[in-house]
């Protein structure tokens, strides 16, 4: 009886198989990147949501007005300083997950504890606003006056003025958003919260910037 030879794989049979499983590579890792992409910007979308109930549970509390403080954490010897979420750390605690984007990668982005820029912290230092801040402060006698009461008075200031602007701008400027492009897409990159509550694709504000066109 003779002894059953078992068949080998040629190399072209080789050949066809390494290129199947190429091809296959190449049709499940680009599908697997875009599924993680869309996890991480719903994850996105969800974080806005939740910090912006912090934002308005602080207007519930403050006769409607939107805070006011830096655009940014900033990362000092002693820790982090400043920024919305140390702002709102009664509401929301400072540490939360939420303030951070799932996209988010950068190490010194996440060293400040958040992946979000606060708008009206940043637009509340164009010089529309600043003049009627300035006014407003020459008003009082600074002899009388203390500073502390001035920075209450120009805080309350800037508040109002942001807190009007956003208003009228409801649909066009987002209070929260991405502090830098996360979210691979055509157009713009970054999302947003927006004083309505509503979170979505933030719009491009690179025109407004580079024209001028703040409050």
């Amino acid at each position: 009886m003779q002894p059953m030879l078992r068949r080998a794989f040629t190399l072209v049979e080789l050949l066809v198989v390494v290129a199947i499983i190429g091809m296959l590579i190449g049709i499940i890792v680009p599908s697997a990147r875009a599924i993680q992409r869309e996890s991480q910007n719903a994850g996105c979308l969800s974080n806005l949501r939740q910090d912006f109930i912090a934002v308005d549970s602080f207007r519930q509390q403050n006769s409607g007005r939107l805070p006011m403080c830096e655009f940014l954490p900033v990362v000092t010897n002693a820790g982090i300083d400043g920024g919305l979420p140390n702002f709102l750390s009664g509401f929301l605690p400072a540490n939360s997950p939420s303030w951070i984007c799932p996209a988010d990668q950068d190490e010194q982005s996440l060293s400040t504890g958040t992946s979000y820029m606060y708008l009206p912290g940043l637009l509340r230092y164009t010089p529309a606003v600043q003049v009627d801040v300035v006014t407003l402060l020459m008003s009082f006698d600074p002899a009388t006056t203390s500073m502390d009461r001035l920075m209450s008075v120009r805080l309350d200031a800037e508040a109002r003025a942001m807190t009007d602007f956003f208003e009228r701008e409801a649909a066009r400027y987002p209070l929260l958003t991405d502090s830098q492009d996360r979210h691979r897409r055509v157009g713009v990159e970054r999302n947003g919260v927006y004083i309505d509550g509503s979170a979505r694709i933030a719009v491009d504000l690179t025109a407004d910037a580079e024209t001028g066109t703040t409050p």
